[in-house]
């Protein structure tokens, strides 16, 4: 791949060319050299980058934990049992966001079908003026 503007590797690599530059910005992404008119160019190397700091974020790591992954992935004569304690720590937090996920697919099904003729009886708007659960009833609020 010969060397790229910031348009042909947001298409490249599909990631939006503003996250690209926050991407620099943040130094998640190494600055790319310039023409003498300013214009970034990128080559292999990049898109490479891009495309790993994508599927982690596709799969929900966050920018810390890509930064943490991807000095890993420059250290390949390191053993890789911290990239799988970071994985198997966000499996559990998935875990824990599906649970709830789950609890509040139930109170909304509670929820449906009101049968109240009129807003003053609709028990849907009751449950929202209500005070909500005490926090130790409902996980991540």
């Amino acid at each position: 791949m010969s060397q790229i503007n910031i348009g042909d590797l947001s298409q490249l690599t599909g990631v939006n060319i503003e996250t690209i530059r926050y991407y620099e910005k943040i130094a998640l992404m190494p600055p790319p050299p310039r023409t003498q008119g300013g214009f970034r160019l990128y080559g292999e190397s990049h898109a490479q980058r891009l495309r790993f700091i994508r599927r982690g974020r596709d799969l929900g790591f966050s920018i810390e934990s890509i930064r943490a992954l991807l000095t890993l992935a420059e250290r390949p004569d390191l053993p890789c049992g911290d990239a799988d304690q970071m994985v198997a720590s966000h499996l559990d937090e998935v875990d824990r966001k599906i649970a709830d996920l789950i609890a509040l697919r139930e109170e909304l099904r509670q929820l449906t079908n009101c049968r109240g003729q009129v807003v003053a009886e609709c028990r849907i708007i009751a449950s929202l003026t209500s005070p909500a659960p005490p926090c130790e009833q409902r996980e991540g609020t």
